[in-house]
């Protein structure tokens, strides 16, 4: 290895000095390449290096090589090289020197830094003594703190009482002796000092007498014994001196209230409020309003509900005139206006004066209640007299039951309007109602006077326009009287009306019963049973008047009657009167069928008018609805009756007028034409045709009456009764087979009609009746196996439908076969009694 020495010159030679300082800090590799090599290559970029020639030995001159420096290089480089190596040991010895002094540096610091938690730990432990022996001390000066407070409380307390004693001293000199009081009691500036102590002093002095006096005997208090026999005195100037100071403050707070000293009255009212809590005060602060005291703020009153109309202007002993119910209505809703505004600038009186205003305005709101609503309401409200009621032109029972309940709405809106204004703890409302206790309590049987009052008239507005019952000629003139007469006098307009009338006093009895379930359901049901009354009563009335209208009908066809045994001069004469008791007949039945149907109208709108609104009131009352539906079930049923007995004289009027017409229109050769060999009619008698249409009328106007199951029923009775009017009707005829032939067509035209009636008994009734004309058509030899077949046959069939023995009905089919054998026009000439002696065996 070179010596350091030699190192250096070599270093130097080669022109390479390498140290560490060279690496330190930001290091570049270009900038360390162009430093250990820029001064061997200088040519710039793009430069050619001249060509350079070299002596040989023997003298001749050589071209130097393309890379000339790199033997400088190569040497320059191995010389860095090496100080490199050099360098890097250098570097390793100086790191592995500075690893040994951070390690023992290291364990210097470890050892400080145990040192310092332990110095740490301790001081932590000295805060948490100081902080516990902060907290003991700062808790014993809390607690010296409260028991000088408490000191200086008893103290403050003892000069208090110290104070009081030496008043009470001076009160309990001598009863009546108030002049050798401290200038304390005298000095109006310190009058309200002077009543707190007051107040004080007689609180004390009753609560000692008081304690002396309860029978606590063998037992005194220390220091009391010989001072309670005094203190009567001392209670007693203290209530005169109370007394005087009270009536002087008082005498002080009107003269400010006259004045409108706002801040004068709130001084004299706040120290007031300690005698009494201030009630003499605010009584007589209530009872100095004008609206108690002026006789003509009471007139005003009067006038401005009532209108000009007065007392004096009425007869003594007679009804006062009263306004409609509209205008004074009106008049009470601006008198309320103006009470409510009057109450509300007091209320900001009150507010800024009275430490309590809450309760000064309960007491005035009372007032206003009590003095002016009440005389108001009792000059309305005057209760009418049952025994002799207003008449119903002048407004009857009605005018005084919309005017309660006018009042009696505005009264509450105007009993709300001063709740929000401030009443303290009176209620107002309830107050309100207090004032119609007395109407309230027969108000439901002046509601039922009303309607009972209102329905009268009404039905003597009906009856009035009903025309008398007529008077009909023995010729049947004046048939115009009776068709007015018949005319319907139901009308769905009437109980109409009557709901309305129940709808109306629903709403009064809800409004004025209040919010109590059974109470309400109670009167409201009374009220409903009076239109059920007055409906049922309405009703059979028209049904009444209706059944009168076909009895009276009835009456003029026996009348008119044509005997079969008149001349045919007195029949002629008679058919127009007899022509007019059947339009009369027929007009009574439209007529009754009319007012059936619009019964049944009726009941329609009273169920449905029970459904909206009875019925929602009483359900919330066990037992009340279903009474109520026994009611109404109860009062339609002399109505139904009505209607059954006037349905059955429809009926007989229409078999009546059908047995005329067959008796008017059949005539003896339509069953037994001339043999004259013209062709044979097949049409329908005119009989046949003039009945059909009649009955064809008639069920138009039943259609339309009765309901579905009601119209079976009937149409199902009037089939069977036109049956034997049939066959009674027929058994006056003697038949030939053209004849039959005419009699099956008119029984097939029956027939046909009464299949409208869409019942299974009738259409059974007239098949049989169609098969057994069939008598009157076949030869006589054909007879016995026309009725022991066909009609045997007949009465299987009609077993099904008339719900019989088939004996039953063979007999009656015999019978009909033989009566019809009978009226063979060759009973005798083919000796066919012969036959039915045999049927009969058989």
């Amino acid at each position: 290895m070179p010596s350091a020495s030699g190192g250096k010159r070599s270093a130097a030679k080669s022109g390479v000095s390498l140290s560490i300082k060279d690496f330190q800090g930001d290091f570049s590799f270009d900038a360390f390449f162009n430093n250990l090599v820029g001064d061997i290559l200088k040519v710039e970029d793009g430069e050619k290096p001249p060509p350079q020639e070299d002596a040989a030995s023997n003298g001749q001159k050589l071209v130097k090589p393309a890379f000339a420096e790199a033997n400088a290089l190569l040497a320059r480089f191995k010389e860095a090289r090496k100080q490199l190596l050099e360098l890097g040991l250098q570097a390793d010895a100086q790191l592995e020197k500075v690893k040994k002094e951070v390690s023992a540096e290291d364990i210097r610091h470890r050892t400080k830094l145990s040192e310092l938690e332990k110095g740490v730990h301790g001081l932590f432990d000295s805060f948490s003594k100081l902080d516990n022996r902060i907290s003991g001390v700062g808790q014993t000066a809390a607690r010296i703190g409260d028991h000088l407070q408490s000191a200086d409380a008893q103290r403050e307390t003892a000069t208090q009482t110290i104070e009081l004693i030496k008043y009470l001293m001076e009160f309990n000199t001598k009863s009546g002796d108030l002049m050798g009081l401290s200038p304390l009691f005298s000095d109006d500036n310190r009058v309200a000092e002077a009543a707190a102590i007051a107040q004080k002093l007689r609180a004390l002095a009753e609560e000692d007498i008081g304690g002396t006096g309860s029978g606590a005997t063998g037992t005194t208090v220390k220091g009391t014994a010989n001072a309670n026999p005094g203190l009567e005195v001392a209670v007693a100037n203290l209530q005169e001196y109370c007394n005087e100071l009270e009536n002087r403050l008082l005498d002080r707070f009107d003269a400010a209230s006259q004045k409108k000293e706002l801040s004068t009255m709130g001084e004299c009212a706040k120290i007031l409020s300690q005698f009494n809590r201030g009630a003499r005060a605010m009584q007589r602060y209530v009872a100095s309003r004008p609206m108690f005291l002026d006789v003509e703020v009471m007139n005003e009153d009067t006038r401005t509900v009532l209108g000009d109309q007065t007392t004096d202007t009425a007869a003594p002993g007679s009804p006062q005139p009263v306004a409609d119910t509209a205008t004074i209505i009106r008049g009470l809703g601006k008198l309320y206006k103006e009470i409510t505004d009057t109450v509300r600038r007091e209320s900001a009186t009150v507010s800024a004066v009275f430490p309590s205003p809450d309760a000064v305005m309960s007491i005035l709101v009372q007032r206003v209640m009590e003095q002016r609503v009440f005389a108001i309401l009792d000059k309305l409200l005057v209760k009418p007299n049952l025994a002799s009621t207003a008449l119903i032109e002048e407004g009857g029972l009605l005018q005084h039951l919309k005017l309660l309940a006018a009042t009696y709405e505005k009264t509450q809106a105007f009993a709300k309007d001063l709740r929000a204004l401030g009443c303290g703890e009176l209620d107002v409302e309830v107050l309100a109602e207090s004032l119609f206790t007395s109407h309230r309590d027969d108000y439901i049987e002046l509601e039922q006077a009303s309607l009972s009052q209102m329905f009268e008239a009404k039905m003597a507005e009906v009856r009035a326009a009903l025309p008398p019952p007529p008077d009909i000629g023995p010729r049947g003139s004046k048939m115009a009287a009776f068709q007015n007469f018949s005319q319907p006098s139901l009308t769905t307009e009437v109980v109409t009306e009557f709901v309305r009338w129940n709808e109306e006093a629903v709403l009064r009895c809800s409004l004025l019963t209040g919010a109590q379930p059974g109470s309400l359901a109670s009167n409201v049901r009374a009220i409903f049973t009076c239109l059920l009354e007055q409906v049922n009563h309405y009703i059979t009335a028209a049904l009444e008047r209706g059944q009168d209208a076909l009895r009276e009908a009835a009456a003029l066809r026996e009348r008119f009657a044509i005997g079969t045994a008149v001349s045919r001069r007195v029949a002629a004469a008679a058919a127009s009167a007899a022509e007019a008791a059947a339009n009369a007949g027929e007009i009574s039945v439209s007529s009754f069928m009319t007012t059936v149907q619009r019964a049944t109208t009726n009941v329609a709108i009273v169920q449905q008018y029970f459904v909206n609104t009875i019925a929602r009131i009483l359900l919330p009352v066990d037992g009340a609805h279903a009474a109520c539906c026994e009611e109404i079930a109860t009062s339609m049923s002399h109505a139904e009756d009505a209607v059954l007995k006037g349905l059955q004289l429809c009926m007989d009027s229409m078999i009546a007028e059908a047995e005329r017409l067959l008796a008017l229109e059949q005539k003896v050769h339509d069953y037994q034409p001339s043999d004259d060999g013209s062709l044979p009619d097949h049409r329908p008698t005119n009989a046949c045709t003039r009945v059909v249409a009649f009955l064809s009328r008639m069920l138009d106007s039943t259609n339309t009456a009765l309901d579905v199951s009601n119209r079976q029923v009937f149409v199902t009775e009037l089939g069977c009764r036109l049956y034997k009017s049939l066959i009674t009707h027929w058994q006056r005829f003697t038949f030939s087979p053209s004849g039959g032939l005419r009699l099956k067509r008119d029984v097939t035209e029956f027939a046909e009609f009464v299949r409208s009636f869409k019942a299974p008994t009738v259409d059974e009734k007239f098949e049989l009746l169609g098969t057994m004309v069939n008598i009157f058509i076949v030869a006589p030899e054909s007879l016995k196996t026309l009725v022991d077949g066909s009609l045997r046959n007949a009465s299987k069939d009609a077993i099904r439908y008339l719900n019989t023995s088939v004996l039953f009905v063979r007999i009656i089919s015999f019978q009909i076969s033989c009566r019809f054998i009978q009226l063979r026009e060759d009973y005798k000439s083919a000796k066919l009694s012969n036959i039915v002696n045999q049927l009969a065996i058989s």
